[in-house]
C-alpha cells in the first residue's frame, strides 16, 4: 500500500479537518478528552462550556465537590468513573504540576483516566506536540479495514501505523482518522463507493 498517496488523498477530502473539541487551555483540552470517552465530540461540547465556567483551573477541580462534579458531566456517559478520574488527575496537576498540564508523553499517562489516546490528543492540539496518532473507535475501525493494522490492541495499532505511515503525516493522520470515520467509514454502512481511499482498502470486516 502507497500509505503516503493514501495520506495525501484523505486530506484533499478533509482539507480542514482539525480537533473538533471545544478548548481554551490544554487543561480543558485534557477534560474534554477524558469525557469523551464512549461520547461524541458534539455531546461534549454541549457540557463543557458550564463545567467550565463553574469550575476553570486545576485547584477548581481538585477541590471542588465530586458530587456537583457528577451533576455537571452526567450526559456523558460513565460519569462517576470520569469525574473521579478528572478530580484526581487535577489534584496531581495541582500539586505536583503546579497547576500546568504537563506536555509529554511519559507525565500524561500517569495521570488518572490518561492513556495514550488521550495523551496524543493533548500533546498534538494544547502543545504542538506529535509523537504518535490517538487511536479511537474511528482510527481503530479504519486502520483494521484498510489493513494498516490487522490487531484489536489500540496500542499495537498505534504501532503498525505509525511503521507505515510516513512520520511527516502523523500530525495530519490524528485528525484525518476521525473525520473519515464519520463521515465515509462509518460502524455501520460503510459508504464505500464514496471512499476517496477506496483503492488502498482491503474492506476487511465492511458491512
Amino acid at each position: 500500500m502507497n500509505t503516503e498517496k493514501m495520506v495525501q488523498d484523505l486530506y484533499k477530502a478533509y482539507p480542514d479537518a482539525v480537533c473538533s473539541l471545544d478548548f481554551d487551555t490544554p487543561l480543558h483540552l485534557l477534560i474534554a478528552v477524558i469525557l469523551s470517552a464512549q461520547s461524541t465530540d458534539a455531546q461534549i461540547n454541549k457540557i463543557t462550556p458550564k463545567l467550565f465556567a463553574r469550575f476553570n483551573n486545576a485547584k477548581d477541580f481538585a477541590t471542588c465537590d465530586i458530587i456537583e462534579l457528577e451533576n455537571l458531566v452526567k450526559s456523558s456517559g460513565f460519569y462517576r468513573n470520569k469525574a473521579k478520574n478528572i478530580q484526581n488527575a487535577c489534584k496531581i496537576i495541582y500539586e505536583k504540576y503546579d497547576g500546568k498540564v504537563p506536555d509529554t508523553m511519559e507525565e500524561l499517562i500517569t495521570l488518572p483516566g490518561v492513556g495514550r489516546k488521550t495523551a496524543n490528543v493533548v500533546m498534538l492540539n494544547a502543545f504542538n506536540k506529535c509523537e504518535g496518532i490517538a487511536i479511537d473507535t474511528h482510527a481503530k475501525r479504519i486502520a483494521n479495514r484498510i489493513g494498516l493494522s490487522y490487531e484489536s490492541d489500540p496500542a499495537k495499532i498505534e504501532q503498525d501505523v505509525l511503521k507505515k505511515v510516513p512520520k511527516k503525516y502523523w500530525y495530519l493522520m490524528n485528525h484525518l482518522f476521525v473525520y473519515h470515520g464519520r463521515a465515509i467509514c462509518t460502524a455501520r454502512n460503510a459508504k464505500c463507493g464514496e471512499c476517496p481511499i477506496s483503492n488502498y482498502c482491503e474492506k476487511n470486516g465492511v458491512v
